[in-house]
């Protein structure tokens, strides 16, 4: 065998190594890396696609919420009103009553004080007599 016989052979032989070397490699590293990668963008392009739901999500759960706070702010307003009216309606009746009780004693006064002014007026004028009889008295020693 000749040297050029040799280095063919091994010229063939690393040739054969390097595409058995180039079969295995695709086999066990490329392959899994390129499956891997592509598995991983394919679950970003998911993860970004959910993301993107959940904040369309949001905004809608954010505009019922507002709906729901707008709502419970207007039955309050309204519950506000209608107490604030009865609570009016019964401090006018209780106003009335209290007038009406305070005018009745009042009449009640008055009537009291009628009687005591008439009484008073009989008392003096049964009393007329003794003080002419005292002025008379007093008269007569000047």
């Amino acid at each position: 065998m000749n040297m050029l016989d040799i280095d063919i052979t091994l010229l063939c032989s690393t040739a054969v190594l390097f595409l058995v070397l180039l079969i295995v490699l695709n086999k066990v590293l490329y392959k899994p890396l390129l499956d891997f990668i592509n598995n991983r963008e394919s679950m970003i392009r998911n993860d970004l696609e959910n993301a993107a739901q959940n904040a369309d999500d949001v905004g809608i759960y954010h505009e019922e919420a507002n709906q729901i706070i707008l709502n419970a702010k207007n039955k309050a307003a309204a519950k506000r009103m209608e107490i604030l009216t009865a609570a009016r309606a019964d401090a006018v009746k209780e106003l009335e009553a209290k007038k009406s009780r305070l005018e009745s004693e009042y009449n009640e006064f008055i009537k009291a004080l009628e009687s005591e002014k008439t009484e008073l007026k009989n008392a003096l004028r049964s009393q007329i007599p003794l003080f002419r009889e005292a002025l008379k008295a007093k008269l007569s020693k000047i």
